[in-house]
């Protein structure tokens, strides 16, 4: 820590005193007299002093208060010592409240240009440091009265404290929240000034006609809030349940849709995580040959119609009378404007065999489309062929066909209704860093999705057109090909 007679703090007064244009001067002679390095090393934030670890691990009782919130906002923590910052981060998260939509830090000073941790996603942006995931907490605090600082979300700008009340000498087997008051500030309700113009709103009755910005009136702010919210409202069970979930170790998937939630992770996005979570609490419908008769309708209707075989026209594709009894028996005709006799000018039907073939069930050979060896096999066994159309999910081979795939997967299978599909999968997509012409990524039905086709197939879109609900059987269907 600096002294009065500390060099480095004369260096900082001096510089403050100066305007912006005499700063600028100072910093141009120095790197002209050769003092780059110097002065560079002056502007460098230290990195953190870090001790090494205890040789036994012990306990912490901690209190967590949000600077600058009043009437304060606090809990109180009780933690081992041997946690990593990572993990007291999503600690942190999760007795407040906070969503983890954001990005953080943790520094060991109050000034914002303290010595600090790096996190993974700062690595990834090119920066040097301590990586957070490295450093134990009982290497930073170690008797009463220490302190860590916590920052989160740069742009509304939380500062939290955690200060030492008491050390304990057995450290807890799980980490527990034994107090606390009023509860965490919406997300992205704009800083401290943003929350106490809407907790006075809200603690005076959520006056429609004081209805406080940004919101446009009074089922805009409520449909916006987290659902019964109130500033005063806190319960040290429920800060104890979210802590103990959050602590949950990830749920087990594969190792490619584990690579994808471990990148939106590290840029703050829990989104893919939270879905997977949801996927995997859920109960799941077993599949057996009546259920997957049923999927399977449209795929068995046109490996019927097929047989061993039938031959396609000179451009390509089925043949007319073939595509009218596709059409039939698929659905299709009972809502499709026009004659569904060209498969060309049918895209419903197009897109069955397209996927299809994508799933390994159809096949073109010398102007023929004939079902695959697997198909024939499993033609009359119903489960046999939902298990291989399982184990080709997702598809595709681009990396943008794999992250669509993998984000469809994840989506269907925590039981997201059908209609909100396109939305959600966009949100996770955009979320990966996809756009669509320098634009956020929507997921359009333009946009090429080959899972997304076959699972829509399978939930009976040829009957409907626009699928809405959830659909238990596809719901399964996408959690066991993430092996949920």
């Amino acid at each position: 820590m600096a002294t009065p007679d500390d060099p480095r703090e004369h260096a900082e007064q001096l510089m403050a005193a100066l305007t912006p244009q005499q700063r600028q001067a100072v910093v141009e002679a120095l790197r002209a007299d050769g003092a780059r390095d110097w002065l560079d090393d002056m502007l460098r934030t230290p990195e953190p002093v870090i001790g090494e670890p205890p040789a036994r691990a012990r306990g912490f009782r901690i209190r967590l208060d949000l600077l600058g919130a009043t009437p304060p906002v606090w809990r109180r923590l009780e933690v081992p010592g041997d946690l990593t910052l990572d993990r007291v981060h999503t600690v942190i998260q999760a007795a407040m409240g906070w969503f983890d939509s954001h990005l953080h830090r943790f520094r060991t000073g109050s000034d914002p240009r303290s010595p600090y941790f790096v996190t993974s996603f700062d690595v990834e942006e090119g920066e040097d440091g301590v990586l957070e995931d490295t450093v134990r907490l009982d290497q930073l605090l170690t008797e009463p009265g220490d302190r860590l600082w916590y920052d989160y979300d740069f742009g509304d700008g939380w500062h939290h404290i955690l200060k030492v009340e008491a050390v304990l000498d057995e450290p807890p087997t799980e980490v527990r929240c034994t107090a606390g008051r009023r509860a965490c500030p919406p997300e992205d309700c704009g800083g401290l000034w943003g929350y106490s113009e809407l907790a006075a709103w809200v603690r005076g009755g959520c006056d429609p006609a004081t209805v406080p910005p940004p919101f446009d009136d009074i089922d805009d702010a409520r449909r916006w809030l987290p659902l019964d919210w109130h500033p005063d409202r806190f319960d040290v069970a429920d800060a104890t349940a979210a802590i103990a979930a959050a602590m949950t170790m990830p749920v087990p998937v594969p190792e490619e849709l584990a690579a994808l939630r471990a990148r939106l992770e590290r840029r703050a996005d829990p989104t893919l995580t939270h879905l997977l979570e949801q996927a995997a609490s859920h109960p799941v419908l077993p599949i057996g040959e009546a259920e997957a008769a049923q999927l399977l309708e449209p795929f068995l209707v046109l490996l019927d119609l097929i047989g061993d075989g039938v031959r396609l026209t000179n451009a390509g594709y089925l043949p007319p009378a073939l595509v009218e009894q596709l059409a039939d028996r698929t659905g299709v005709s009972g809502w499709w404007i026009g004659k569904a006799n060209r498969e060309d000018l049918t895209w419903p039907l197009a897109r069955l065999r397209a996927n299809a073939r994508a799933l390994g069930l159809v096949g073109v050979r010398h102007g023929r489309l004939t079902p695959t060896a697997v198909a024939r096999r499993s033609r009359h066994r119903p489960v046999a062929l939902w298990q291989h159309i399982v184990s080709r999910l997702p598809l595709g081979r681009t990396d943008f066909d794999r992250h669509a795939g993998w984000s469809t997967l994840a989506v269907v299978a925590a039981g997201i209704p059908a209609e909100h599909w396109h939305t959600e999968i966009g949100a996770l997509l955009q979320g990966l860093g996809w756009r669509s012409e320098g634009r956020a990524f929507l997921a359009p039905a333009a946009v090429a999705n080959p899972t997304l086709d076959a699972l829509e197939l399978l939930a009976g879109t040829t009957h409907r057109g626009r699928l809405t609900g959830t659909h238990p059987a596809v719901t399964a269907t996408a959690r066991a090909a993430i092996a949920l």
